[in-house]
């Protein structure tokens, strides 16, 4: 039985042009973002604060993708998972750190597997997800 394993994670290349994407279509829609791409790890693979984007959107964005990749899941999923759920409800928002429960993080797959994900904040969470949207296409 070997003593290591062999993951999958983003590329820097591949994060740039999720960023570039994403960029494009917070310009589209006018509003500022910032857009944070995480690995497989968590770690933060790219990052870009637009003009304009509030300050603390830049660790919302990375947050929503810290808590897209640690559980493989959108961020937005989270409320649904939790809502009827009173220990998870009272207890995840709280005591799982950098855990974000509304829109705009997203795990990035490549082939059925978990590469990295993306978090965008910036705007109202429906937003964030739409810019979110378009960064992973990039890799569509």
């Amino acid at each position: 039985m070997a003593d290591t394993v062999n993951v999958a994670t983003i590329t820097t290349d591949a994060a740039h042009r999720v960023i570039a994407a994403a960029e494009a279509k917070a310009a589209e829609i006018g509003v500022p973002m910032c857009i944070a791409v995480a690995d497989t790890g968590g770690n933060l693979k790219a990052f870009s604060r637009m003009d304009g984007a509030a300050l603390l959107s830049t660790q919302v964005a990375q947050d929503k993708a810290y808590t897209a990749v640690g559980f493989g899941m959108p961020t937005h999923g989270w409320h649904d998972f939790i809502k009827d759920d009173a220990p998870l409800a009272h207890g995840a928002p709280t005591g799982i750190d950098r855990l974000v429960i509304f829109g705009g993080g997203y795990p990035i797959q490549v082939d059925g597997a978990v590469v990295g994900a993306i978090g965008v904040s910036g705007g109202h969470y429906s937003q964030d997800q739409d810019v979110a949207e378009a960064g992973l296409a990039a890799l569509a």
